[in-house]
């Protein structure tokens, strides 16, 4: 009788045969027995009422958590994330993101592609090339409208800074609309081009007290709405943001800024030009360096990873990846050795592997140059996702060291927060 009990109750368990011999079973109550064996909690973004796995008991592995969600996940195009202790995550398959071991076998593949410095740049003479092309830039920039007359609002003074508003026609009917952050100082200033990352607005405070007080140190500051977001929303809407068009648009977006600031303003330093964004922003920092040779130095915050290549197609929705045959960021990255970087990292996003996997990789392009000193990186294990003091404050020293900035004017309470009406006033083309 208690065999007859045992048996009944394992047939249960196991996947029921169909005709065609699939052993389909419920994915819920086969990750349910997968949370029982491994002692794990999964939390879900997708939707497992009444879906039905084929060969579901085979796919599991005794030896291998990881492995056995694996197996299940890509069935369905799903994956799994581990969140943290025992909570494990399972969200629909994300083409930008991948998990760290994958990003190491890019790494150790990459590396392998080139023992010395001039196998080294043969490979990066080739991603320069096929980056532009894969990104569409060079026809985008075709399309542009010539020598757009720009829209400036009026002059604000603040402590030690001032602010003005930007619009430049990019192409016909669509705009770029920004905030130009200038010391009140006379004479030449380095010149910071600073891609917004996805933080709501430019108007939010963090942004104005890291480009307040970058231009209260000495720098000039620029900064510019996302496609679809702030003003530009006004003009294309929130959904033209996550497409790919809004990749090579923003990229636009500050090179025209740059050739504006390059070409008109009389106190920008050309020797000085540094590009600096967090999140998204950092995204788009990557890029500029691998397309644009009068960057000097650059600060990805919060970004940078192997196996992720930003989360929305305004950062990876043109297939800059798959120049010269797959790349990913950290190579891009690399391009623009010897010169001076500094990457920002935390312990609570994509960018925790930065110390172990990123760093080295770049440490050792650098090398190639007799400059690993050069590249820097800031790691905080303790902090999540966001733009914080922490964050800022190693901005402004690796500014501070390769700008020349005065330290003595380093205070964000100088800082004066404008609300966003403010920062869009006088930008109405």
């Amino acid at each position: 009788m208690l065999l007859l009990m045992v048996s009944m109750a394992v047939g249960a368990a196991c996947a029921q045969n169909d005709y065609a011999g699939n052993y389909t079973r419920s994915v819920s109550d086969l990750l349910r027995d997968v949370e029982r064996q491994w002692g794990v909690r999964f939390k879900y973004n997708v939707d497992t009422a009444g879906v039905k796995l084929p060969y579901a008991d085979w796919r599991l592995r005794p030896y291998s958590l990881e492995e056995t969600l694996t197996n299940i996940c890509k069935y369905f195009d799903w994956n799994w994330w581990k969140q943290n202790g025992r909570l494990y995550k399972i969200k629909p398959y994300e083409y930008p993101r991948r998990h760290t071991d994958e990003g190491r076998k890019m790494l150790d593949y990459l590396s392998s592609l080139y023992k010395d410095r001039s196998q080294w740049e043969a490979r990066r003479d080739t991603l320069r090339r096929e980056v532009r092309q894969r990104l569409g830039i060079d026809a985008f920039l075709d399309s542009c409208v010539r020598n757009p007359k720009p829209i400036l609002s009026k002059v604000l003074r603040h402590d030690g800074y001032t602010t003005q508003n930007i619009c430049l026609e990019l192409t016909p009917g669509q705009h770029v609309f920004g905030t130009i952050y200038t010391p009140s100082t006379k004479g030449k200033h380095p010149l910071i081009i600073c891609p917004d990352g996805h933080w709501v607005t430019r108007s939010r405070p963090d942004e104005q007290k890291r480009l307040g007080t970058l231009a209260r140190m000495g720098a000039i500051c620029v900064d510019f709405d996302l496609y679809g977001y702030g003003q530009s929303e006004a003009e294309v809407g929130n959904a033209a943001h996550r497409t790919a068009r809004a990749h090579v648009y923003q990229a636009a977006c500050a090179l025209k800024l740059l050739d504006y600031m390059w070409n008109y303003r009389k106190d920008v330093d050309k020797t000085r030009v540094g590009v600096n964004g967090g999140s998204g922003g950092g995204s788009h920092t990557v890029l500029l360096t691998a397309i644009d040779p009068r960057f000097t130095a650059a600060a990805p915050t919060v970004n940078l990873a192997s196996h992720f290549d930003g989360g929305c197609p305004c950062e990876s929705g043109m297939p800059i990846q798959r120049a010269a045959s797959g790349t990913c960021n950290p190579e891009l990255l690399a391009m623009f050795a010897p010169r001076p970087v500094q990457v920002v990292s935390d312990g609570g996003d994509w960018t925790a592997s930065v110390p172990e996997l990123e760093y080295p990789y770049l440490q050792r392009i650098w090398a190639f140059y007799g400059a690993a000193d050069k590249v820097e990186n800031v790691h905080l294990p303790k902090e999540r996702h966001d733009y914080g003091p922490s964050k800022r404050r190693a901005n402004y020293d690796f500014f501070i060291r390769v700008f020349g900035l005065d330290r003595s004017k380093l205070d964000e309470e100088k800082v004066t927060i404008l609300p966003r009406e403010q920062l869009e006033s006088k930008l109405k083309p």
